[in-house]
C-alpha cells in the first residue's frame, strides 16, 4: 500500500492554480457560449468545436469547462437517488469506488438525452470530454461542505469533482457548483442556472476547505487534515475564492469566547489586498450588524483580526471582506 500511495503521488503530483484575476479567458468563453444548446450526441465532435481554435491547454479546457456548466442542468432527484445509493455502501470503501465507477456510464446516458445530472454526472462529462480533448482527468469522489451542507462524522460522501493535466500540471475543478444552485421552496427543488467561475481550476490549499476527497492523494496537497478537521472547520463561501482569502485560526467553526476578552481571527490573504475593507458581521438571531474590528498585519499576506464581545449570547459571526461574506464562525459568549 505505500508503495502504491507513492506512485500515486508521484503520478498525480502536487497542485497548481489559476489566477482568475490575471487571466483572460473570452475567446474560450465566447467559443463556448456559441455553442449554447449544442446536442451531446456527439461529444467527440462538439469538444473538438470547442477547442479546435484555441492554442493553451488551459484555454481548451476552459471552453470544455464553461460549455458543461452551461448546459447541463443540475438534477437534485437524481442527487438524492445517488445519496440515498451511497449511503447503503459508505462503510466499504472498496464497493463504495466500485459502484461510483460502474454508476457513471449510466448517468451518462441520461445526462445525453435530458441534459440533466447530479454531480457524478457533471464529474463524469468533464473527464470524457477533457480525455478526448487530450488532457487525462479523474473523477474525484468525496465530500462537499458549503453553508447550507454540513456533515457529520458518519454521513456518507456526497460530492464529486475532477482533476485535470494540463501543460504537464495537475489542477482541480468543480463544474457542478460552478453551473449554479439548488433553490428549495414551496414548489419544490429547483436548479437556477448561475455560471461563476471560481471553482474553474482553484488553489487546491483553498478548494480543500470545501472538499475532501476520499482519495487523499487526489487532493494535490503535500498534507491534508483529517475528514474530523475538515467537518469542524468553519465554513466558507464562494467569494472566498473570488478574492482568494482562506481562514486559518480559529481552526474549528463553533467557539466559546468570555466577555470582554479580545476574540481573534487569523486569515490568509493575497499581497496587496485592501485590508481597510475586511469587517465583522455579527448576528444574534436577527439581521447582521456589521463591526469594525482592529485588523493587523502579521506579515505579507497574513492578517489577524481582533474583536471583543461585550455581550453575552450565540453570535453568527461573518467574517465579510468588501461586502461579500467569506466565512463563517459560530461563537458563544458567557460571563467570565
Amino acid at each position: 500500500m505505500a508503495f502504491l500511495f507513492l506512485f500515486l503521488s508521484c503520478a498525480i503530483g502536487f497542485g497548481q492554480f489559476v489566477n482568475l484575476n490575471e487571466s483572460d479567458f473570452s475567446k474560450a468563453d465566447s467559443i463556448a457560449f456559441s455553442y449554447k444548446g449544442h446536442s451531446l450526441k456527439n461529444p467527440p465532435l462538439l469538444t473538438y468545436e470547442l477547442t479546435k481554435d484555441l492554442t493553451t491547454d488551459v484555454e481548451k479546457f476552459r471552453a470544455i469547462f464553461t460549455w458543461v456548466c452551461t448546459n447541463i442542468e443540475n438534477d437534485y432527484q437524481s442527487y438524492l437517488k445517488t445519496r440515498k445509493k451511497r449511503k447503503k455502501i459508505q462503510k466499504d470503501r472498496a464497493r463504495f469506488l466500485a459502484w461510483n465507477e460502474s454508476f457513471t456510464p449510466k448517468v451518462f446516458e441520461k445526462l445525453v438525452a435530458e441534459k440533466r445530472t447530479a454531480c457524478t454526472g457533471y464529474a463524469y462529462l468533464i473527464k470524457e470530454m477533457a480525455n478526448l480533448a487530450g488532457f487525462q482527468s479523474e473523477i474525484v469522489n468525496g465530500y462537499g461542505r458549503t453553508p447550507t451542507l454540513l456533515l457529520e462524522e458518519n454521513d456518507p460522501p456526497n460530492h464529486s469533482w475532477n482533476t485535470v493535466k494540463l501543460d504537464g500540471k495537475w489542477y482541480l475543478c468543480d463544474a457542478t457548483w460552478s453551473a449554479g444552485r439548488i433553490m428549495l421552496d414551496d414548489s419544490g427543488p429547483r436548479f437556477e442556472p448561475d455560471y461563476d467561475d471560481v471553482y474553474f481550476l482553484p488553489n487546491p490549499e483553498l478548494f480543500t476547505k470545501n472538499h475532501y476527497p476520499l482519495e487523499l492523494e487526489l487532493s494535490l496537497l503535500e498534507e491534508l487534515p483529517s475528514l474530523t478537521d475538515f467537518i469542524v472547520a468553519p465554513v466558507i463561501y464562494k467569494e472566498a475564492f473570488r478574492f482568494g482569502i482562506a481562514p486559518i485560526l480559529p481552526e474549528k467553526m463553533h467557539l466559546e469566547v468570555l466577555r470582554d476578552v479580545n476574540t481573534s481571527f487569523e486569515l490568509k490573504i493575497p499581497e496587496g489586498l485592501d485590508v481597510k475593507k475586511f469587517r465583522l458581521a455579527l448576528n444574534k438571531g436577527g439581521k447582521d450588524v456589521e463591526v469594525q474590528p482592529k485588523i493587523t498585519l502579521l506579515k505579507p499576506g497574513k492578517i489577524r483580526m481582533e474583536y471583543t464581545f461585550n455581550r453575552t449570547g450565540l453570535y453568527d459571526a461573518h467574517i465579510v471582506f468588501d461586502g461579500d461574506k467569506i466565512a463563517t464562525y459560530v461563537v458563544k459568549v458567557r460571563r467570565n
